[in-house]
């Protein structure tokens, strides 16, 4: 009996390595761009995530067609092998793994010996013993990868069961390949240049992404504060006090973002109910809030009734529509002077001063264009 020796792939090919980091790189990129989509409300992000990952499972899949034709079209190679030695590893399962030491004896090749790992039913553990002749299938341009026949043709279990083997010389060739450590550390890597090219443009965004403030606290708050004034009518000698309150943002803040006006005027009106107020001047990162002095029927108004949904947009329309040039301020102030709330907007910039009004739903109502 002549014999050979078989020498499977010890370690991870470089194409294996490649193929490893573009898939660690489609899983960083995937992940990233879907994880960022939904943070910052992207709906392209958010699909180009799981399509990506989608369109490079089917390039894989295209790619290695070629490879799988010329696999397919070899037939498998039918051999006798005779069991060295084996060893049941432990299991749960009704199919335990076994690690089979084989001498394989083709009928027009050299004998070789290979170590292979198979699940074997546990009602079947008996038929395995070591001098056993079994039948054996394996590809061959690939002979490490043997498999064993648990249901052979008949004229094949004839075969096996008059077989007289010896065991070939030499040591067994593990069929597992042991790729070690450097395809993970390449998967690593390109997982993390992969979600790096999607975060990393976009980190300005993320950092100053509000994501929201505990319950109860104005958003993006950084100061507020009451003064008190007093004035004495020297007609009646009455005495008042009028109470402003103001509130800053700090930088990369604007009291524009959602929700931040709102909760910033409910942080100067409190829980109180019925708390009136003269005037609200609304800036880009300070809101004045001028209540109405106690005991004085003035013209007041419940600033929190303000439509503060409204009010980006107007503050864009004014910076868009009304033919100022490079807006660089602008200005809301809410009165009810003459009876109905008025909402003013004046932007200023290198095409003069604008303003536009609106009514205490939001709607415009007059347009003042630059002057």
């Amino acid at each position: 009996m002549t014999t050979t020796t078989v020498v499977p792939p010890s370690g991870a090919a470089p194409v294996d390595l490649a193929r490893g980091f573009l898939t660690g790189g489609a899983i960083g990129v995937s992940s990233a761009a879907f994880t960022v989509g939904c943070i910052l409300g992207r709906v392209p992000l958010i699909v180009a995530g799981p399509a990506l990952l989608v369109a490079y499972a089917l390039l894989f899949r295209l790619a290695g067609a070629p490879r799988r034709a010329r696999e397919g079209a070899l037939a498998p190679r039918t051999a006798l092998a005779l069991i060295d030695a084996l060893e049941v590893r432990k299991g749960e399962a009704t199919d335990v793994p076994v690690r089979f030491d084989l001498s394989v004896v083709p009928d027009e090749a050299a004998a070789f010996r290979v170590r292979i790992t198979q699940d074997v039913h546990v009602s079947e553990l008996t038929d395995y013993r070591a001098g056993t002749v079994l039948v054996v299938r394996y590809p061959p341009d690939r002979p490490w990868l043997v498999r064993i026949v648990k249901r052979p043709t008949p004229e094949w279990e004839d075969r096996a069961a008059d077989a007289v083997l010896e065991p070939a010389p030499g040591p067994a060739a593990a069929a597992e390949r042991q790729d070690g450590c450097a395809w993970s550390l390449t998967t690593l890597l390109g997982v993390l240049l992969g979600a790096s090219a999607v975060v990393l443009p976009l980190r300005a965004e993320l950092v100053g992404k509000d994501t929201g403030p505990p319950a109860g606290r104005p958003a993006a708050v950084t100061s507020s504060g009451t003064t008190t004034s007093t004035t004495t009518s020297t007609v009646t000698g009455t005495v008042t006090s009028s109470v402003s309150g103001t509130v800053s943002f700090g930088p990369g803040r604007s009291v524009l973002d959602r929700g931040v006006l709102r909760e910033a005027v409910e942080s100067l009106t409190g829980s109180a109910d019925g708390r009136q107020a003269l005037t609200v001047v609304v800036r880009e990162q300070l809101l004045t809030v001028v209540f109405s002095p106690a005991g004085v029927d003035a013209a007041a108004f419940d600033p929190r009734s303000l439509p503060f949904d409204r009010v980006p947009a107007l503050v864009e329309e004014a910076g868009t529509t009304l033919g100022v040039d490079a807006p660089r301020s602008w200005q809301l102030s809410a009165q009810r002077l003459s009876g109905a709330l008025t909402i003013r907007i004046d932007v200023a910039g290198g095409g003069g001063s604008a303003s536009l009004e609106a009514d205490g739903q939001g709607v415009v109502v007059r347009r003042g264009p630059a002057r």
